[in-house]
């Protein structure tokens, strides 16, 4: 077999078996689920002032689940997002004498969304359930 027309078959092989949005989608998730925490326990501490008496910390942001399905946001042109939430713990005071105000889901912002991530509500749906949503069309794609 000839080498180009071998890794035309390989490719072919590869998308078959994975699809061709899957690497894309494993990525996603994995920023969803374990990046976006990661970046925000890095950077999570703010201070608000020059004399270190006033501090902001972002705990525990995560994603939470879009408000909308993937086919109203489209029909409505829409960007399909999901709320970003995170726990804040403001602090003021120095050494022995601090104040601590701790607010949790806090919403810091909003994430648009991947058809079919972790985080879209078509999420592990089988083709029977979509189809039933309404999510398909005649040639089983939505």
């Amino acid at each position: 077999m000839e080498p180009v027309r071998e890794e035309i078959s390989l490719v072919s092989e590869f998308l078959k078996d994975r699809g061709i949005s899957k690497p894309h989608l494993d990525s996603f998730n994995q920023f969803v689920n374990v990046d976006l925490k990661k970046i925000v326990e890095d950077n999570g501490s703010i201070r608000l002032s020059k004399d270190n008496r006033f501090f902001l910390r972002i705990l525990n942001a995560r994603v939470g689940a879009p408000t909308r399905t993937p086919l109203e946001c489209r029909t409505c042109d829409l960007t399909y997002t999901a709320p970003i939430f995170a726990d804040i713990e403001y602090s003021q005071g120095i050494k022995n004498e601090i104040l601590t105000l701790k607010q949790n889901q806090v919403e810091i912002g909003r994430m648009p969304i991947m058809v079919r991530s972790c985080c879209c509500v078509l999420y592990e749906k089988q083709e029977a359930e979509l189809a039933k949503l309404g999510f398909l069309n005649t040639r089983g794609a939505f």
